[in-house]
């Protein structure tokens, strides 16, 4: 299994103060220590949040790769067992990343048995550019869902593989990546900066207050001029 090192897994207190941004925020931060281009490590606009109200989800990602518009072959090519196993072993807050290599969805691998299970396995949640569907048992579990939709049927939809890198909404994510989701989308935050990223999301939101106060002068231009970035 791959997995971040000892010295990159965050404490539970560490991963309490990032759940306290939202992920705009930590990728407003992450953007500060220049580690990467700006359009990497985050999703696009086709992911949706299908229960806001649960509010962000810290967690290191375990992967796995599902087909939901073709049969599986016979005999299966994976191990259910196995990758229940790898994603109860897992040594950190999990959030499970499943791509579907499907060219549409043609059914949701979610509902609430397989949420209820990944849940007892230790999943906080799932990221899918696959479809899901049970919302309102799901929500109920307190288990995140962020899909590219909703569909009223399973499909063929099956496990194809695990513990791989996955790409969804054009977002890369290998084994035990570290990702911040919430209602507008989902954002890895490198591991080599993870420790740092709650305090510069801490100055982004600080730095912001100015600009937000100026706002409410009865004549802000020159005020706006004088804060606000170039690059804006």
């Amino acid at each position: 299994m791959q997995k971040p090192g000892a010295g990159e897994m965050l404490s539970p207190s560490e991963l309490s103060q990032l759940r306290r941004f939202s992920s705009p925020t930590i990728a407003n931060a992450i953007e500060t220590f220049q580690v990467r281009p700006r359009l990497s490590g985050v999703t696009d606009s086709r992911i949706r949040c299908l229960i806001p109200g649960l509010g962000p989800v810290v967690g290191y990602a375990c992967t796995a790769t599902i087909i939901s518009a073709a049969p599986p072959a016979n005999p299966r090519g994976v191990s259910r067992r196995a990758y229940w196993e790898y994603v109860r072993s897992f040594p950190g807050p999990c959030l499970s990343v499943v791509q579907d290599l499907s060219p549409a969805p043609g059914g949701a691998y979610w509902g609430e048995v397989n949420s209820c299970l990944h849940r007892a396995l230790g999943s906080q949640g799932i990221i899918t550019d696959g479809t899901v569907r049970d919302l309102d048992e799901v929500e109920r579990l307190g288990f995140h869902l962020f899909a590219v939709g909703v569909q009223v049927s399973h499909g063929f939809a099956h496990l194809e593989a695990f513990n791989i890198p996955v790409k969804v909404f054009g977002m890369d994510v290998r084994p035990g990546d570290l990702i911040h989701a919430d209602k507008h989308g989902a954002v890895v935050i490198p591991h080599e900066i993870a420790r740092g990223v709650a305090e510069a999301a801490k100055q982004v939101d600080l730095s912001e207050k100015p600009i937000l106060a100026a706002c409410r002068l009865a004549d802000p231009l020159e005020e706006l001029d004088r804060l606000v970035s170039p690059e804006y």
